[in-house]
C-alpha cells in the first residue's frame, strides 16, 4: 500500500529520505490554513514542526488522516482534542534535542562561571581586562538540578565529570533511583539553600510556574549561579533581575522567557546575565535526530503498529468500549483527585479490581493506565496515556500492580485505587452504578457518593457543630457558590471528611482561611 504524507515545515532531509522509501511524499512549506485545509484531505498523515498550526478545521478536513507528527517535543500546535475525537495520532519526538538542550546548558554553565561571553565582547571591543573577567571553577562545588527528566539526569552525568556534587529534586524519582544516578535527593527548599549552581530542567505547570521567585532566592547561598533552558516563566525574571543587580546572585544564565522575544524583559541589559535566543534545540544533529524518530513513527502508525511516543490517548477498541471505557474514565478521574490531594513523593500504585471487574484478564490495563495518566498527566511537561503510562511510571521509579478480589463493598463492580508516597497512603474507590454514572464512593475509608467532576474542596475536620457553617461562611464571603456537598464519618463527634463542590477555582488565601479555622486538620483545593 502507498501511503500520501505532507510535510508542511522544514524537516532534516534524512527523516524525509526514509518516508520517501516507503511513500509519497510532498514537500509543502508556509501554508496558510485555509490552503492547508484545501489540500489536507488528500494525505495520511501530517509532519510538521512549530510553525504549522494543525487546527480543528485542518483536522476535520483531513478525511484520510490517521498520523499528526511533530517534529520536536511540543504540541502546542496541534489541537490534540479534535485529533483524538477524530481517532488520529498525534506523536511527537521528545528525545530527539535531549542531548542538545543538554549541552547547551553544560555551556551556559561553563559561560556563566568563567564570564565568557562578557570577555569575548570586551575583546572585540579592543579592550584587555583580564582581572575584570575572574571567574570560579566548577570543580567541587555543589550543582543543584530541579526536575530529574531525560535532560536533568544527562546534566547531573556530565556535571559529575567536573567533579561536582551533584544534588536534585524531582516528585517523583525515589531517593534510591536518584542515588544510583550519582544524585543526593532532597526537598526544593533545602535545594535552594545548599547549591552554588542551580539549573532548572522542569515542565512549566502550576506548580513549576516561578518557583525561583523573590522568596526562594532569599533561601539561596549569597552568589548562587542560576540557570534555565528549559522553559520560560519557571523563572520569575524580575525577581532575578534584581537579584543579580543586588548581588545577592552572582549571575544568571537564561535560553528561554516568559515571552518570546523578550523584548521587554527585565533581564535585558544587566551584564551579570548571560541570554540566548531559545537555542536549547538548536544543532544540526537534533535536528536530524527529529526527523528520524517522527518518519520512523509515522510509517509505523501507517502500517498498522504503535508510535513510541504517542501523547494523545489511543481509541479503545469498540468491543471494550460498554464495560471498560466507563471504569477507565472513572480511574482518569480518581488518580487526577489523587495527586492533588495526597503528600509526598509518589512511590507505588496500586489497582484493585473488585467484583465483576476481576473478570476482565488483561484488559483491566487499559483502566490501569488511564489512572496512571490521571496520576501523572497534571504534573507532567508531555501528556500521559494508555500506551505510555506504564513506561512512565517505571521511568519515575513508580511501582504499578493490580490486584483482583471478588469483595466489592455490596457494588457490582468497585475500582479501588491505593497510592504510597514516602510520608503517607490514600485509598480511593469507585464504581460506576450505571451507564455514564460514575462515582466515588469511598476516601480514606469515609464513605460518600461523589460526582467526581469539577472543582472540589476537600477537608478532614472534627464533626462538631459550626465546623462546616463556617467553612461554607468563608466560601461566601468569597462570592464562591457551594454545588454540592458530601460529608463522611465514622463515629459521631471523631474525625470526618467533607468534600466540597464549588463552581469555578478558589484561591490559595481562600484555602489558607480554611486550613486556619479551629477543628479543620487538612484542606485541599482540587480539579477533576
Amino acid at each position: 500500500m502507498t501511503y500520501s504524507i505532507l510535510v508542511s515545515d522544514e524537516l532534516a532531509e534524512e527523516g524525509i529520505d526514509i518516508l520517501r522509501d516507503h511513500a509519497m511524499v510532498d514537500v509543502n512549506t508556509g501554508l496558510s490554513e485555509d490552503e492547508l485545509v484545501a489540500t489536507i484531505e488528500n494525505y495520511d498523515a501530517l509532519l510538521v514542526r512549530s510553525g504549522t498550526q494543525v487546527t480543528e478545521r485542518v483536522i476535520e478536513a483531513g478525511k484520510k488522516l490517521r498520523f499528526v507528527g511533530r517534529a520536536g517535543a511540543g504540541v502546542d500546535n496541534i489541537d490534540m482534542n479534535a485529533a483524538t475525537r477524530n481517532g488520529i495520532i498525534v506523536a511527537n519526538a521528545p528525545e530527539g534535542n535531549t542531548l542538545a538542550a543538554t549541552e547547551h546548558t553544560m555551556a551556559m554553565m561553563q559561560s556563566l562561571c568563567r564570564n565568557i561571553p562578557q570577555a569575548n565582547a570586551s575583546m572585540q571591543a579592543g579592550e584587555w581586562k583580564r582581572s575584570k573577567f575572574m571567574g570560579v571553577e566548577l570543580n567541587e562545588k555543589t550543582l543543584g538540578v530541579v526536575g530529574l527528566g531525560r535532560i536533568g539526569r544527562e546534566v547531573a552525568k556530565r556535571a559529575a565529570s567536573f567533579n561536582m556534587h551533584i544534588i536534585g529534586y524531582d516528585p517523583f524519582i525515589s531517593p534510591e533511583k536518584a542515588a544510583e544516578m550519582g544524585i543526593e535527593s532532597m526537598s526544593l527548599d533545602k535545594l535552594f539553600t545548599k547549591a552554588d549552581i542551580i539549573t532548572v530542567h522542569t515542565p512549566l505547570i502550576k506548580e513549576t510556574s516561578h518557583i525561583v521567585n523573590e522568596k526562594t532566592i532569599a533561601t539561596m547561598k549569597d552568589g548562587v549561579r542560576i540557570i534555565n533552558c528549559a522553559r520560560g516563566g519557571i523563572i520569575d525574571e524580575a525577581a532575578l533581575a534584581t537579584a543579580v543587580k543586588s548581588g545577592k546572585v552572582a549571575g544568571a544564565a537564561i535560553d528561554v522567557f516568559e515571552q518570546e522575544p523578550p523584548k521587554d524583559s527585565p533581564l535585558l541589559g544587566i551584564p551579570g546575565i548571560i541570554l540566548t535566543p531559545h537555542l536549547g534545540a538548536s544543532t544540526v544533529e537534533a535536528q536530524k535526530n527529529v526527523s528520524i524518530s517522527i518518519a520512523k513513527q509515522c510509517l509505523e502508525v501507517l502500517g498498522g503498529g504503535d508510535a513510541k511516543y504517542v501523547v494523545n490517548a489511543p481509541i479503545i477498541p469498540s468491543e471494550l468500549h460498554e464495560t471498560v471505557e466507563p471504569f477507565a474514565s472513572l480511574g482518569e478521574r480518581m488518580g487526577r483527585l489523587m495527586i492533588q490531594i495526597i503528600e509526598g513523593r509518589v512511590l507505588n500504585l496500586e489497582m484493585i479490581y473488585g467484583g465483576e471487574l476481576a473478570t476482565l484478564g488483561q484488559s483491566t490495563k487499559l483502566i490501569t493506565h488511564m489512572a496512571i495518566k490521571g496520576l501523572l498527566d497534571p504534573i507532567l511537561r508531555f501528556p500521559v496515556n494508555m500506551v505510555n503510562a506504564a513506561y512512565i511510571a517505571k521511568d519515575r521509579g513508580i511501582n504499578v500492580s493490580e490486584t483482583t478480589t471478588g469483595e466489592s463493598a455490596g457494588y457490582k463492580n468497585l475500582l479501588t485505587m491505593k497510592v504510597t508516597t514516602d510520608t503517607t497512603e490514600l485509598v480511593i474507590s469507585g464504581s460506576v452504578l450505571y451507564k455514564g454514572g460514575a462515582r466515588i464512593v469511598s476516601i480514606a475509608g469515609y464513605t460518600m457518593d461523589m460526582v467526581p467532576e469539577g472543582a472540589v474542596i476537600i477537608s478532614r475536620h472534627l464533626d462538631r457543630p459550626g465546623v462546616i457553617g463556617r467553612a461554607s461562611t468563608i466560601l461566601g464571603e468569597h462570592q464562591i457558590n457551594i454545588a454540592g456537598m458530601q460529608v463522611g464519618r465514622f463515629q459521631p463527634g471523631e474525625d470526618a471528611i467533607m468534600v466540597l463542590n464549588v463552581d469555578g477555582d478558589v484561591p490559595e488565601s481562600v484555602m489558607e482561611a480554611i486550613r486556619g479555622m479551629q477543628g479543620i486538620y487538612s484542606a485541599k483545593f482540587a480539579r477533576i
